[in-house]
């Protein structure tokens, strides 16, 4: 099907009600960066066009990706095989695909997926992908047709902390609901727990590994979805540093509830890997934060000891820490990616976000402001913007309580 066909296709299923409307699936339109084999796009637009299992098997999300715009087109291309096994109209531009080629909004929800991609670094060892640009191009045509549909955002929102924040400015200035982050804290849990609601804390440990921006969002993800649930609410963070190497050591040497928390989070470590976690881990990083209420968090990056997830929070008037493995599936299907998805189609069948963007927001700052500090020399920061941040999340969990069977297929369908 080339580009004509599509448009003459897509232009005929504008002129048609709403599928939602009639109490049908969704349309969703997908924007994205890059899908290729492995990449953020294969493992959430796949769900929708192969199933859950990515095996064109039941189950399916209920709901529909009708359009696709993808940004680049590196060798290894997924999107152009995808679209036209699946009879998926690509569009040329962001405007298009959410329009189908008209002149009004489309589409009944839209899947924003900036993540890989030949993109630059800026000094501070950020990928500048286009997060914030692709979503001003969505909201642009919000504006323009006079309506808007919910959103979900891939990973950070953004690299900067001002971009983060005006993206959930113009999500409020538009009405419209606004789901971010990554497959993390809704991954399957092992144990399968949450941490107490609405009681205090008092530290964090959050333990991951790999590069500081890619997987530094993931770590502070993880802890930032467990202490979010504390004695109320999330109040904001008024100081971040990044230590790193005979620095970070020092840290955990130096605070006995960041050893005493370290090592309890890592008995859920399913990759451990034996022998000294200092001959091991040759470029260790902690991203320290200091919430407004008192509560102390460290989130470390231990490239070398682990290839996980896992946390652990001293909890007010309980003797031993919660503590968890946030664990996801190494291969295909990559189920927590399917967790995701649920959330995902939760928002978009609801019209409410299960979660508030605001997590995603702050911890999409704390990254920034912790890259800063390790720029600056590794410098305690202030961060008067973060502590603004209020935000209060409903006592409900959202992780996937099922892992998956032998066969590496769902067992929660």
């Amino acid at each position: 099907m080339n580009r004509r066909q599509f448009l003459a296709s897509s232009s005929a299923a504008a002129a048609l009600p709403s599928a939602a409307m009639q109490g049908g699936p969704k349309r969703i339109a997908a924007i994205i960066t890059e899908y290729r084999l492995g990449s953020h796009a294969d493992v959430v637009i796949g769900k929708y066009l192969e199933g859950f299992n990515q095996d064109d098997q039941t189950p399916y999300p209920r709901n529909k990706i009708v359009s696709m715009f993808t940004e680049q087109v590196p060798k290894g291309d997924m999107s152009r095989p995808m679209a036209k096994k699946y009879k998926v109209p690509l569009y040329r531009t962001v405007d298009e695909a959410l329009t189908l080629g008209g002149e009004k909004l489309a589409v009944d929800g839209v899947i924003l997926i900036g993540e890989h991609g030949n993109y630059p670094m800026n000094d501070k060892e950020q990928k500048l992908y286009p997060r914030f640009e692709m979503f001003l191009k969505i909201t642009d045509v919000f504006r323009r047709t006079g309506r808007s549909v919910p959103v979900f955002n891939d990973k950070h929102l953004s690299y900067s902390w001002r971009q983060s924040r005006r993206m959930v400015e113009i999500a409020k200035e538009l009405k419209f609901p606004m789901l971010a982050g990554s497959s993390v804290p809704v991954a399957h849990r092992v144990p399968a727990i949450d941490t107490p609601f609405g009681v205090g804390q008092k530290h964090a440990v959050a333990i991951s590994y790999s590069g500081l921006d890619i997987y530094g969002f993931h770590v502070l993800e993880a802890l930032q979805c467990v202490v979010e649930r504390r004695k109320g609410g999330e109040t904001g963070v008024k100081a971040v540093q990044c230590l790193e190497k005979e620095d970070c050591w020092r840290f955990i040497e130096s605070n006995e509830w960041v050893k005493r928390l370290f090592e309890q989070a890592l008995t859920h470590s399913k990759s451990k890997k034996a022998g000294s976690a200092r001959q091991l881990v040759k470029e260790p990083t902690v991203f320290v934060v200091d919430y407004n209420d008192g509560l102390k968090g460290a989130a470390f990056l231990m490239t070398g000891l682990v290839e996980d997830f896992t946390v652990a929070v001293d909890v007010e008037g309980q003797a031993k820490p919660f503590s968890t493995l946030m664990y996801l599936q190494e291969g295909r299907p990559h189920h927590h990616f399917g967790c995701l998805v649920k959330k995902i189609e939760e928002m978009f069948d609801t019209g409410k976000a299960p979660y508030p963007v605001e997590r995603t927001m702050l911890t999409s700052g704390i990254l920034d402001f912790g890259l800063e500090s390790r720029f600056q020399g590794y410098k305690k920061l202030e961060t008067p913007e973060l502590a603004k941040v209020r935000y209060q999340t409903a006592n409900a969990s959202h992780f996937c309580e099922k892992g998956w069977g032998a066969d590496g297929k769902r067992l929660d369908m």
